[in-house]
């Protein structure tokens, strides 16, 4: 399976969630890519793409995702296979918490994709999110201001989940 991993991260938080995800696809063909060097055309071409996003300020994309974000607008995602992995602070930013995962998901759901990875809520402590779909996070979400230490255990529980879903 040709996987492509795509990651905007400002901090390393979510650099280092995409390299540790990399991790648990050995044995497929993977790319990893920052999606500060990329269009948003360079999305398309893979067996299932893994997308990795930040929210910052009050409910902001990470910076290097804001115009990518923009520009898959009308994109045609029919039968692209996708999963998102977010980073966010639920307890500094609990009404926009992994808004930036609900914005991808919108993105690519409007133009045809299947969305896998779906996460429960349970342990996170917030109020509102634009990336909860139906009860869900639409992904793998993560909070290293929080609760860093849960992050190896959550990945590798999401890795295992993606592998048997798809």
């Amino acid at each position: 399976m040709k996987i492509g991993i795509f990651f905007g991260s400002s901090t390393g938080n979510t650099e280092t969630a995409a390299e540790l995800i990399e991790g648990h696809f050995s044995d497929h063909d993977c790319t990893v890519q920052d999606v500060s060097s990329i269009e948003a055309g360079d999305l398309l071409g893979y067996d299932f793409l893994l997308m990795g996003i930040s929210t910052w300020y009050v409910g902001e994309a990470q910076d290097d995702w804001i115009d990518l974000i923009d520009d898959m607008e009308g994109m045609d995602f029919n039968g692209v296979k996708f999963a998102i992995f977010g980073q966010g602070d639920q307890l500094g930013y609990p009404d926009t918490f992994q808004d930036g995962m609900g914005m991808i998901y919108e993105k690519v759901m409007a133009g045809g994709g299947q969305c896998f990875g779906f996460t429960s809520i349970e342990g996170y402590d917030f109020d509102e999110s634009r990336g909860l779909i139906d009860g869900k996070f639409c992904g793998l979400s993560l909070d290293e201001d929080n609760q860093g230490e849960m992050t190896d255990e959550r990945v590798e529980a999401w890795c295992k989940q993606l592998l048997e879903e798809l």
